[in-house]
């Protein structure tokens, strides 16, 4: 049994470095694209806040992912729920990772623990309630992201418009500095804790925490898996994923530094709100909207469409297609082991 915990936990973690390394385009596309940061130097000041941000934010988001299939600690084969779940998450990243398409890391890893879930018992222990919360933010955050970028971008017009364009130019490639910290440190709160809830459902299952156990930095038998699971997310961000920072930085909308500032600024905000909130968001959504968003103010027509649609359907495939995922891994596992 705790060779098998061991393993997943391993899996898990290395899901959260994909994760990182899936998601550093969206906290550092716009200040590579804007040239502020070399790519190096970029994902290496987002690796940071992605780390940090186990100081800062409740570990909210991860109570919510755990809670996702009702567990009963006395059936092990919930714990195979579990890999099978981390599992169809980390092949549908891959592959849309290969494909450049900046899809949520989050919505596979509940789809993967949803299909898992009802392949191995059906609808009755899966939380509904907790899966239609996350889906309507599919489509609120990267709108909420869009409208404050939106507005962002306008204000900024209005109060600078008597300002050279140079030094315009220049006072945002300093802001972006800010900015793009905020947004990675969002990043880092929201996506960490979704590998944090997953080891915690990991070991309810396995009957070494109970259910109402809650995760501290300042509770020794929790810290291991708040530092690891940063520690992975910050890893797995420094390596970066280039061909989704092409897509998102270069490809939806032509960025000036004064734009990054006001999509990443829009962005953190919109992560921040769901955090706090308890709400497992993409944060691929958010910058994307972002993005749109401040692209939309100089003109509709400098946004690409044909990019943002691809992006769009890459959404609405995430979660049915990481269940799928998710549900043929576990039933590979049953027809191995006889006891499921």
């Amino acid at each position: 049994m705790l060779l098998i915990v061991i393993l997943v936990v391993a899996v898990a973690l290395i899901f959260d470095v994909i994760n990182g390394f899936h998601d550093a385009a969206n906290s550092v596309a716009t200040i590579v694209s804007t040239h502020v940061l070399s790519p190096r130097l970029a994902v290496l000041w987002a690796a940071f806040f992605n780390f940090v941000a186990m100081f800062v934010f409740a570990p909210k988001v991860a109570n919510t992912i755990s809670k996702i299939v009702i567990i009963d600690s006395s059936n092990s084969a919930f714990i195979y729920v579990v890999l099978a779940g981390l599992l169809g998450a980390i092949v549908w990243d891959l592959i849309t990772w290969w494909f450049g398409l900046p899809t949520s890391s989050s919505h596979a890893l509940i789809g993967g623990l949803t299909g898992a879930g009802l392949m191995f018992k059906g609808p009755d222990i899966i939380r509904w309630e907790k899966i239609i919360q996350t889906a309507t933010f599919i489509p609120l955050a990267p709108l909420i992201g869009f409208a404050i970028a939106f507005v962002f971008m306008v204000a900024v017009y209005w109060i600078f418009r008597k300002w050279r364009p140079r030094k315009v130019d220049g006072f945002f490639r300093k802001g972006q500095l800010f900015s793009a910290a905020l947004y990675s440190l969002g990043h880092g709160g929201n996506d960490a804790q979704k590998t944090m809830g997953i080891i915690v459902a990991l070991l309810v299952a396995a009957g070494m925490m109970k259910p109402e156990h809650q995760l501290s930095i300042f509770s020794g038998d929790t810290l291991w898996i708040i530092l690891s699971c940063h520690l992975a997310m910050a890893v797995g961000t420094a390596l970066g994923g280039w061909r989704i920072v092409k897509t998102m930085g270069m490809k939806l909308t032509q960025l000036k530094p004064v734009h990054g500032f006001c999509a990443e600024t829009a962005g953190a905000f919109t992560i921040f709100l769901a955090t706090n909130m308890g709400i497992p968001i993409s944060t691929t959504h958010t910058i994307a909207g972002s993005i749109i968003g401040v692209g939309s103010v100089k003109n509709m027509a400098n946004i690409n469409w044909k990019t943002a649609f691809n992006i769009i359907y890459a959404w609405i495939l995430t979660i049915p297609a990481s269940a799928l995922v998710g549900a043929l891994c576990f039933w590979i596992m049953s027809l191995i082991s006889p006891k499921f």
